[in-house]
């Protein structure tokens, strides 16, 4: 369990949306945040709003994170006690996704969180406690019509958050995947059709997620933290029949198709 009040906390991809609503909530529990974001000036923007610390830049590629979380732990004096792997995108369509946009998908998606998680771990393991949160999506667990690179690296992200939840969830370190519907930020905005079709009814503002994200990081549960709650159900149906979810996310695909061809 990680109290907030006192914890340092890094959050990637803080500049607006989620994170940015990440950053605030736990500042406004007494955390020490970190705002990060490749946007310099809404990183520092963000951090000026509570007195934290903005370290803008990349939070995807090796030598990016690895400066992020050196340049971190200088700035707090200590280590980071949660990291929040928030940073996320959501470009290419179908099969006609680029090559350059899958390994961009990869690389901030899912990479960023194993190259954070490899410098992480270590120090965590040391002091018996750490936490990793990981802003997966419930494209995770089930799909997204359409973002073909965006429900695969997804799907790739909650496995990690999974193997690492498994691998030392009995040694002090607690991790938790966050896997949201529908929420209002730019990334919603910049779907596309597929996503205002099937999430534009459901969605939630950023500052609910934020709410049940910091409330169950400082209780240490669940692993799989639902902003929606509904998504238990249907990530249960699929599982239980995998034939039945498919068909019923045809006919979602056939209204895609339908709209577009209109």
């Amino acid at each position: 369990m990680t109290t907030p009040a006192g914890a340092n906390v890094l959050i990637t991809g803080s500049g607006a949306g989620i994170g940015a609503a990440l950053a605030r909530r736990f500042a406004a529990e007494g955390a020490r945040v970190v705002v990060n974001d490749l946007n310099a000036d809404a990183a520092h923007a963000v951090a000026a709003e509570f007195g934290g610390i903005a370290l803008p830049g990349d939070a995807a590629g090796e030598e990016g994170v690895a400066a992020l979380i050196a340049g971190a732990r200088t700035a707090l004096g200590g280590e980071i006690d949660v990291y929040c792997a928030n940073a996320g995108i959501a470009e290419g369509l179908g099969l006609d996704a680029s090559e350059q946009t899958w390994d961009r998908s990869w690389d901030v998606n899912v990479m960023a969180h194993v190259r954070a998680a490899r410098l992480l771990t270590p120090a965590w393991l040391a002091r018996g406690r750490g936490h990793l949160v990981s802003t997966v999506s419930a494209a995770g667990l089930l799909t997204m019509l359409d973002g073909t690179a965006y429900a695969v690296t997804k799907h790739a992200a909650y496995a990690f958050a999974e193997w690492m939840a498994i691998t030392y969830g009995a040694k002090g370190i607690t991790v938790q995947a966050v896997c949201p519907l529908g929420v209002r930020t730019a990334l919603l905005d910049a779907s596309g059709t597929a996503a205002r079709l099937i999430l534009d009814d459901g969605a939630i503002e950023p500052e609910e997620v934020a709410d049940v994200v910091v409330g169950a990081v400082a209780a240490g549960d669940p692993f799989l933290i639902l902003p929606h709650p509904e998504v238990a159900r249907m990530y249960a149906n699929r599982a239980a029949d995998p034939d039945r979810w498919l068909a019923g996310m045809r006919k979602l695909q056939a209204r895609l198709d339908a709209v577009d061809e209109g």
